[in-house]
């Protein structure tokens, strides 16, 4: 029997850095510090494969905060600092051992907008995609664009200088960067911008950093002109980290040092605020997509597409399209990239053009389709067909495709993975394709696996070698492949780094520089950062200084894990499997992806710090007196005197066990990771077993226990629902129920309850004799019968719905049937019962198998619990105890729509909204799409609202610990959208979001059957 370990929280905060939080501490600093274990390990990964704790995490909420933190250290050399924003680097650059200065929680404001002038200046915290979203009411964006937009931010991307899809047309960050506001290492401010040769001069004479700074610019950009364009290559992505041709435009004889911050990767200055260059959006664009028959074939084929004078040329190969393929993604682009017949597409370029008039657009898609159609016709150059789109709705569904596959390459099975190191790779797009087929060749010899996808137009493509790093020798390949490749686009002309930025690939910067302008480097990193103590390590060290650079064999993520047993790992394998992507950092509240981390902005309350504290811990558990092949639940123990010792004494606040804890804790279980997520982390899945483990060292609340049993004491109450709900909603009783149990709002059963309303009570199963006699019935005569599985939630608290249903099947022509009540688990299983759960999902499985030999279709009400059948019951009991199916109401209709006779039914002129469930809609795409369709054939128009989370989720909005994120999360995005307008009614299929729309609003929303029912009534 295993005990539960007290766990260290690795206090290893230095008296330096103690001493520099106590200094900001007492200065006027407004935002955040913070230094407990589960926030700095929350920062101690970014999207690379390598892993450094900090000291501390530092989060600024205005530029004057950033000068704060850098007075604070100064004269303390010990104290060393990186910039954060996104943190989707993956290549480390923000990773640090020092102090993180992360800009994201609350440095987020669009400052200003001119439109006369085309600018816009913002703070460094800003989401690239909220960004856009401003901009285009105004018909403009912001144009760099990069597969990570809906969480990397505008400091970030300054940082690394990025650029992806366009860039051939629109460029890199720098070349829209207008002028920074920036903060030195000693707390002065740094203001950039083009001036004049001798104002820079001028500025150089005064003394000071900034002094120092522009006389070292003169001495190396000015002065060194000739060797800088002698050494750096013709590339659109041309070399920045640091950025010495561009600091200084010889045409107008200007300096701007922001072309040296930008790309510097936050190893010279911390980023305030930017000023920024925006673009008109295109009027006119059309996506074409060219499939092939193989990978090479759309190489060699995409430089005719860039004669074409095409804006963007993208490539995926037929890796990346499998696991696209396999991901919920592909519903909404299946119809826009078809297969073709007979053919095997190996091969895809998304090729773009723009236009702001429609002729000419039109003439270039004419010529470019005619070419197309020839060659397909001589079956040339391995094109086996394409599609063209113009919908710009459409176009953004493939590019989150392409987008999102970046993080589906981490999706592949078996220990290895394809992971970034030398996947941003630039030389001149001529040479692309031979350098491919070479780079491939390298790969191949060591045997490796690989997926790419990428710019062809700017000649650099993402290359992924698949490795399990936990394995040390292939850790060792790392190196190796990193050497060969240096060697290789050395060869073709080309940059190791054109997109990612150099990171802890900074070992390679003397080569690429050369030693003449690596000098001139740390010169300038010497006049910027003198005690180097920005970003040490990145890029380069100050001259005259002993400092080393970080290097590709640092420590790296799998350096613990695989320290981590074999069984541990299996155990709690979602959590194991984020490799850091960060899609979950979505900064979007209309999408369904983790409500606790966009209502906290606490990266520990996201999938990605979830599964990072989960790792620890593991790691932790693996340091101890742990059976090393058994982390069960119920392997666990501890006496009830241990427990109660455990939890009223002053230890556990020292218990890494309860910081675990307090980021589990906040997850709302509504499993929208799972899907989400390109790797598909399941947090509620690792939570559920980490709660068991932790409760059994530590008392459970009571809520928790009120909330495991709500299957058990629902159907009691409901046999008489007046009388309880007398009971609990009154004044006295519902201050009892918060205090003691921590419950609030608790909702009303539905009366009269649903077995005796006249509508449902003939069609009630009341016991074996009613099966049998279903039994005998013939097979067309169970085509015609549809059998109800009841929920606890809508047949206990909100029957009207089932009601409904049973009545729109009847006007359909189908007999309903309602069987009993059998408890579904749920609820133990997100409270992490789940020796509890186990029982009853046998029980309850073993009862659906039964009823599922009857040959008769189930159906349930509420999505939630229907998808628990399919995940949970079949990751415990496994697909032969879960060989029965309940579908949702939406597949139900999906399959039987076009059999309804619909004759004399008469449509209405009310426009319906729908607001769908986040757990519903994202296991189950096509759930919205449905309800839209049969809306229409009964003659009524429904809209679809974007929403995310509403923040009830099952019981967490009733508890009251959770109650004051609960209303935030409601008022993200559903506040807004369930407000009621005149000839409008909002319809809702979650019980879980009618009850929150309800607690806020004051209204009860239908559920779409209801509307159903209610016009097929005739």
């Amino acid at each position: 029997m295993n005990v539960l370990p007290h766990l260290s929280s690795l206090d290893n905060i230095t008296p330096a850095t103690r001493d520099f939080i106590n200094k900001l501490r007492a200065s006027e600093f407004t935002g955040d510090i913070e230094y407990s274990y589960s926030s700095r390990l929350a920062v101690a990964t970014d999207n690379s494969i390598y892993q450094k704790t900090p000291q501390a995490l530092v989060l600024p909420k205005s530029i004057e905060d950033i000068q704060h933190i850098a007075k604070s250290a100064h004269g303390n050399v010990d104290i060393s600092f990186s910039a954060r924003g996104g943190g989707t680097g993956t290549n480390g650059q923000s990773l640090t051992p020092g102090v993180v200065v992360d800009t994201s929680r609350y440095m987020k404001e669009i400052l200003e907008l001119n439109l006369e002038e085309s600018w816009v200046r913002v703070q460094s915290g800003v989401v690239k995609d909220a960004l856009n979203d401003f901009l285009a009411p105004h018909g403009y964006f912001f144009s760099p664009d990069l597969s990570t937009s809906n969480r990397a931010t505008i400091g970030g991307m300054i940082s690394t200088d990025a650029s992806g899809q366009g860039s051939l047309v629109y460029g890199k960050t720098s070349d829209h960067l207008l002028g920074l506001e920036a903060v030195a290492v000693d707390g002065s401010l740094i203001s950039t911008g083009p001036i004049s040769l001798k104002e820079a001069q001028d500025i150089a004479q005064t003394g000071g950093v900034l002094g120092s700074i522009y006389q070292q610019v003169l001495n190396t950009c000015v002065e060194k002109r000739q060797a800088i364009i002698d050494k750096f290559p013709r590339l659109n992505r041309f070399l920045t980290g640091y950025d010495l041709e561009h600091a200084y435009d010889f045409e107008s004889e200007t300096i701007d040092i922001g072309r040296l911050i930008a790309g510097a990767e936050g190893s010279l200055a911390f980023i305030g605020e930017a000023k920024l260059n925006i673009t008109k959006i295109p009027t006119f664009t059309t996506l074409v997509n060219i499939k092939y028959d193989n990978f090479e074939s759309a190489l060699r084929h995409a430089p005719s597409m860039i004669a074409a004078n095409a804006t963007s040329v993208e490539t995926v190969d037929s890796k990346v399209l499998n696991l696209a393929r396999a991901d919920i993604i592909w519903h909404s682009v299946s119809s826009l990239i078809s297969d073709v017949p007979n053919k095997a597409m190996d091969g895809l370029n998304m090729v773009e053009y723009n236009s702001e008039n429609q002729d000419e657009i039109t003439e270039k898609i004419a010529l470019l389709t005619s070419r197309l159609d020839d060659e397909i016709a001589q079956n040339k150059n391995g094109v086996i067909g394409y599609q063209l789109t113009t919908d710009k709705a459409d176009i953004k569904k493939i590019y989150a495709m392409r987008k999102k596959a970046v993080g589906l390459l981490g999706k592949s099975k078996g220990e290895k993975k394809p992971i970034a190191f030398t996947e941003d790779t630039a030389v001149p797009p001529e040479n692309l394709a031979d350098f491919i087929m070479e780079f491939r060749a390298l790969l191949d010899a060591h045997g490796l696996d690989y997926g790419m996808f990428g710019h062809v137009d700017a000649g650099v493509l993402h290359v992924r070698p698949a490795l399990d790093l936990c394995d040390p020798e292939q850790e060792k390949l790392v190196n190796v492949i990193s050497e060969q490749v240096v060697s290789l686009v050395a060869k073709y002309g080309g940059l190791m780094w054109g997109e990612h930025g150099k990171g802890y690939r900074s070992e390679y910067v003397p080569a690429f520089f050369g030693q003449e302008l690596y000098t001139e480097l740390r010169k300038l990193k010497a006049a910027f950062d003198p005690h180097n103590q920005m970003n040490p390590g990145k890029i380069c060290t100050p001259i005259e200084t002993n400092f080393e650079l970080v290097k590709v064999s640092d420590t790296k993520r799998a350096t613990f894990d695989r320290q981590i047993p074999i069984a541990f790992k299996q155990s709690f394998e979602p959590a194991m499997s984020c490799n850091g992507n960060g899609l979950c950092f979505n900064y979007d509240v209309k999408s369904p992806m983790c409500p606790s981390s966009k209502i906290t902005q606490d990266r520990r309350h996201s999938p990605k710090g979830r599964a990072g504290l989960i790792r620890e811990w593991l790691y932790q558990l693996s340091k101890h007196n742990i059976n090393p092949d058994n982390i069960a639940p119920s392997s666990f123990k501890h006496s009830l005197f241990s427990k109660v010792s455990n939890t009223w004494g002053k230890s556990h606040k020292t218990d890494f066990n309860f910081e675990v804890f307090e980021a589990m804790n906040g997850c709302l279980a509504c499993k929208s990771c799972s899907s989400q997520c390109p790797v598909g982390v399941d947090v509620p899945d690792f939570r559920a077993k980490f709660l068991a483990i932790y409760y059994s060292k530590y008392l459970r609340p009571l809520k928790d226990y009120f909330v495991a049993n709500v299957e058990s004491l629902a159907p009691m109450m409901a046999k008489a629902p007046r009388l309880f709900n007398f009971l609990v909603q009154n004044k006295p009783s519902e201050w009892l129920l918060k205090n003691a149990i921590g419950y609030v709002d608790t909702p009303a059963l539905s009366t009269p309850k649903l077995i005796e309303r006249t509508l449902v009570k003939p069609y009630v199963v009341n016991n074996q004799h009613d099966l049998n006699q279903l039994a005998s019935l013939s097979d067309e005569a169970k085509k015609q019968h549809v059998l109800i599985v009841q929920d606890p939630f809508t047949s206990f608290y909100d029957a009207d719905v089932i009601e409904h249903l049973v009545k729109f099947l009847k006007n359909m022509g189908k007999t309903p049937v309602l069987l009993p009540f059998s408890p579904n688990g749920k609820p133990q299983h997100v409270k992490g019962f789940l020796d509890k759960f186990e029982k009853t999902a046998r029980s309850t499985a073993s009862f659906l198998s039964s009823v599922h030999q009857l040959g008769i279709q189930m159906i349930g009400a509420d999505a939630s619990l229907v998808l628990c059948y399919r995940d949970e019951y079949t990751k415990l009991l496994g697909n032969e105890l879960t060989n029965f199916s309940v579908l949702t109401v939406t597949e139900w209709l999906k399959q039987h729509a076009h059999d309804f006779n619909l004759s004399g039914i008469q449509g209405s002129n009310t426009q319906y909204k729908l607001l769908a469930h986040c757990s519903e809609k994202t296991a189950l795409p096509e759930t919205e799409a449905t309800w839209k369709q049969v809306f229409a054939q009964f003659g009524l128009q429904l809209n679809v609202e974007a929403v995310g989370c509403c923040g009830m989720a099952g019981t967490y909005g009733h508890e009251a610990e959770h109650l004051e994120n609960s209303t935030g999360i409601y008022n993200l995005s559903w506040q807004a959208a369930a407000k009621v307008s005149q000839n409008e009614e909002i319809v809702v299929t979650g019980y879980s979001c009618r009850s929150q729309v309800k607690r806020f609003e004051k209204y009860r929303p239908k559920h779409p059957i209801e509307v159903l029912a209610a016009i097929s009534a005739v």
